[in-house]
């Protein structure tokens, strides 16, 4: 670090962590004040200016993200931290686009604590020294590529990308972010480069050098670089000006958005979804009660309890569906409560057969269970194992032939409990099988019409074999049926 002692603004309302936080600072050569909530947190913000800020994301009278905003509004080169124990992705997209740097989970070691404050203060002098230079030379953008090398290794540290072009479309700089996000692999100082540019950043670029008066104003636009948000990037251009007021050059950073367009595209199939699901069940069940509360319809007896029938059906479909998806979201913030046992696999797997008896009867589909080893014990959840074979033996039944059959076989394999799991279904193509485990993926063919699902089932069974260091294959071909092989980490009794 520099000589200077950093200053460390510290927000947060557990009184021990906080002044713990502080202590161990100052041990380390910091100067830090602390704030017990965020009002306080505001007030000393404003009153000073920091260099870096330590944020609890959940305090009693303002959140974390609020003292953010103001924090960022009135000091926007304070590299501010948001530390908290309820990290999600919602919070962590929103903390990042109002300026956060970085999450501090908690609980954090000292030296984990360090070693993020000491990155952040070495952002922090290159802002500032990357703000000093750009005063000094902004009426020679050119010269300054030519003459600075040390501020091309600052633009190099810096994670977005960005690059510079005088009022003639010459490229004066730029660093490796630009190339990366750009996908350009060579480029040169003084090279016209407007025409080698994504057509939509050209644009705009364009738009600043062809006016005839000064624009003051910075404009953003998207992106999609590579096809299926591979690479999604958002570039914000500015216009550089002379101390006269005219145009100087244009200034273009570049961020990768790939993460959080994603996050928004799962989101927007997520409501697609729902709201699909919902309302083909729901639309049912109103107009079967609607028929029978309706006076001048005769509905018989019979009929009724049909229509009450179905109508339950329908319901235990969405049932389904939300502890699917409320399964899916305490897995996304490792909520779920884990009780570890050992386990004896095949007599999970006879159990969740008896359980799915009834629907085995109706397609006539006969069971085999094999294992190749004495003892097919493991230690783990027993609710998350059951959950998971349950979704492999149901859609082993759903997606089966009439007169069909499945084999069960669980084997020992080095370190892992192998159990495979094959039927004589209707199997799948290469390419469904490349998206099977994706949330809200369903194969649709004229074979699948009319069978119900959610396609969240097969999520949740990689998710939870992820969660214990295990892996999962899937063996298919169209009309040969399927074999899912689930490996688990083993824990032999002897």
């Amino acid at each position: 670090m520099e000589n200077q002692k950093p200053h460390v603004l510290i927000v947060d309302d557990e009184r021990g962590l906080r002044l713990g936080t502080k202590r161990l600072l100052e041990s380390e050569g910091f100067v830090a004040e602390a704030a017990e909530n965020g009002a306080e947190g505001i007030r000393l913000a404003k009153s000073n200016e920091y260099d870096l800020a330590i944020i609890d994301l959940k305090m009693p009278d303002i959140d974390g993200i609020e003292v953010l905003k103001a924090i960022r509004k009135e000091n926007p080169n304070t590299v501010c931290f948001i530390a908290t124990a309820y990290a999600s992705f919602d919070t962590a997209i929103e903390s990042t686009k109002l300026g956060a740097y970085s999450y501090i989970p908690k609980p954090f070691t000292p030296e984990e604590l360090l070693l993020q404050l000491r990155k952040g203060y070495e952002k922090r002098l290159l802002i500032l020294e990357a703000e000093r230079l750009r005063k000094e030379r902004e009426e020679r953008l050119l010269e300054i590529a030519y003459e600075k090398t040390r501020l091309k290794t600052i633009m190099d540290s810096i994670t977005e990308g960005a690059l510079v072009v005088n009022r003639t479309g010459e490229l004066v700089m730029y660093n490796s972010g630009a190339l990366k996000y750009l996908d350009l692999h060579e480029i040169f100082i003084g090279d016209v480069i407007l025409e080698i540019l994504p057509v939509e950043i050209t644009a705009i670029i364009q738009k600043f050098i062809d006016s005839e008066t000064y624009i003051p104003n910075s404009y953003s636009t998207q992106v999609e670089l590579k096809p299926n948000k591979e690479l999604v990037i958002e570039a914000t251009c500015s216009p550089v000006p002379h101390t006269d007021g005219s145009l100087a050059g244009v200034v273009t950073v570049i961020r990768n958005i790939t993460e959080s367009v994603k996050v928004e595209a799962v989101k927007s199939q997520f409501v697609s979804m729902v709201a699909h699901e919902l309302k083909t069940p729901l639309a049912a069940v109103i107009g079967f009660l609607k028929i029978i509360l309706d006076d001048e319809v005769k509905v018989s007896p019979e009929q009724q309890k049909d229509f009450l029938k179905r109508s339950y059906t329908r319901l235990q479909s969405l049932v389904v569906m939300v502890n699917d998806l409320l399964d899916i979201s305490r897995m996304e913030l490792r909520k779920a409560q884990r009780e570890i046992k050992e386990l004896e696999i095949d007599q999970i797997l006879k159990s969740i057969i008896d359980f799915l008896e009834i629907e085995l009867q109706k397609k006539k589909i006969t069971v085999s269970l094999h294992t190749d080893s004495p003892a097919c014990r493991l230690k783990a959840d027993q609710n998350e194992i059951n959950r998971l074979f349950t979704n492999i033996l149901s859609n082993a039944v759903k997606y089966n032939k009439d007169n069909g059959s499945i084999d069960i076989n669980i084997s020992n394999s080095g370190n892992y409990l192998v159990t495979r799991i094959s039927d004589t279904g209707i199997g799948m193509t290469k390419e469904e099988k490349a998206k099977l485990f994706q949330e809200f993926y369903r194969v649709k063919n004229d074979k699948t019409r009319g069978i119900s699902g959610t396609g969240l089932g097969l999520a949740i069974v990689r998710r939870i074999v992820d969660s214990y260091a295990g892996k999962i294959d899937v063996e298919s071909n169209p009309g040969e049926g399927s074999t899912f092989s689930v490996y688990l980490p083993l824990s032999l009794s002897k």
